[in-house]
């Protein structure tokens, strides 16, 4: 039974509003947020539901309560009162009505916990309202941020904004803005909100270039790294000395790295556990990031890949070779699930697209963990036993040097 209806059916009980406005208006983000920005108009206005016909009769003790309740509430001006007459009881006087006028009565309602709260955005808001105050509405947007600032994080924002100007940043990431006095980590960990007051304090401009990182002329973050290891001395000596490094997709794509043999491996713990191999470099942690395979020189090397046995691994064997049909898969076969089947998991979601670019082998493979054929549906790389792996990729040099 919800909060607005007592078990008598009639009688809302102080406690009882008190809930429900907490529910409706304080607790609910949404609720407040209009109320703040008046696209919920007030007065808040509660039907107290006083008892009709011989309901108060039937149940004279609970109607004596809910009179007494509201005789003593505290703040009488918030109770509309009305004159009702009973069978065998003549004429009372009932709460008929609860009403909150504005969002001071709210807030006194509730008590400190709202008091505090409403002190904490004023403070924070402060600083934003003093450059303009139609930043308002953007501000009780954010309002969970705006509460969580510090009063030292709210002033930043404000110095922050009036150094913010259209193309400022023309060729530079986010992070390499000439900023006085605040931040850059500040800056990119405020983005959607500062974006959202420039776009206030520049007439709409922000959202007409399509985001603050256009607007300040600023490149984006690059995505898609991956991890680069060499797994010999000479190789390692021919990458400069680095025992890894990362690298990005379209680095790799445009420049060759200095080993006959180029191992991809799905996973990052897999690939930092590689033994060494000779005239040998591990890419590794992209994940589905395979994009750069179509590299030219990738053409001109020996290239194995490596992934988790179950859909979604073949899917990325898949589409790696859909961009260099050359690439062996090693340790992505029968063979290896079945000696570690044991060690099987459950594939939470399977990839349910049929795949082009499988041998007739891997196709079959791909089928019966669809279907259930084994222990379970995914077998991670990392739980292949250390000597088998050495043994796999020992026999994938060997036949290159034949």
């Amino acid at each position: 039974m919800g909060l607005s209806s007592p078990p008598q059916g009639w009688g809302l009980l102080p406690s009882a509003v008190k809930a429900l406005v907490l529910k409706r208006e304080w607790h609910s983000e949404a609720g407040l947020k209009a109320r703040l920005l008046n696209r919920k108009p007030f007065p808040i206005r509660i039907g107290l539901k006083p008892p009709t016909g011989r309901s108060a009769v039937d149940d004279l003790m609970h109607f004596q309560t809910f009179i007494r309740a509201w005789q003593s509430y505290p703040v009488q001006k918030h109770i509309l009162w009305e004159t009702r007459t009973y069978r065998m009881l003549l004429e009372q006087t009932v709460p008929t009505f609860f009403v909150l006028e504005n969002m001071d009565d709210l807030i006194h309602f509730i008590g400190k916990e709202a008091i505090d709260r409403r002190n904490k955005w004023d403070k924070n808001m402060a600083p934003m309202l003093s450059l303009n105050e139609a930043l308002y509405p953007v501000l009780v947007k954010h309002l969970k941020t705006v509460e969580q600032m510090s009063l030292l994080e709210a002033e930043l924002l404000s110095s922050l904004v009036k150094q913010l100007s259209f193309q400022m940043g023309v060729g530079q990431y986010l992070r390499a803005l000439p900023l006085v006095g605040v931040d850059t980590k500040f800056l990119e960990n405020y983005q959607t909100l500062v974006s959202d007051i420039l776009d206030v304090l520049h007439g709409g401009e922000v959202t007409e270039r399509g985001g603050m990182l256009e607007w300040l002329g600023c490149l984006k973050n690059p995505k898609g790294w991956l991890t680069v290891r060499p797994l010999c001395e000479s190789v390692k000596a021919n990458m400069g000395g680095f025992p890894v490094m990362q690298l990005h997709s379209d680095i790799l794509r445009e420049h060759a790295l200095p080993a006959t043999n180029i191992l991809v491996v799905e996973n990052m713990q897999s690939g930092l556990g590689l033994p060494f191999l000779k005239d040998t470099i591990a890419v590794f942690g992209g994940g589905k990031n395979v994009s750069w395979m179509d590299a030219r020189w990738l053409k001109s090397k020996r290239v194995a890949y490596w992934g988790d046995i179950d859909t979604w691994g073949l899917s990325i064997l898949s589409d790696v070779r859909s961009k260099l049909s050359s690439v062996q898969a090693i340790m992505m076969d029968i063979e290896s699930l079945t000696l570690h089947e044991g060690r099987m998991v459950v594939e939470p979601e399977p990839f349910e697209h049929p795949l082009g670019f499988l041998t007739e082998q891997e196709a079959q493979l791909f089928l019966a963990l669809k279907m259930g054929k084994y222990f379970n549906t995914r077998l991670e790389q990392e739980r292949l036993s250390p000597d088998y792996i050495h043994k796999k990729l020992d026999a994938w040099l060997a036949l290159a040097s034949q």
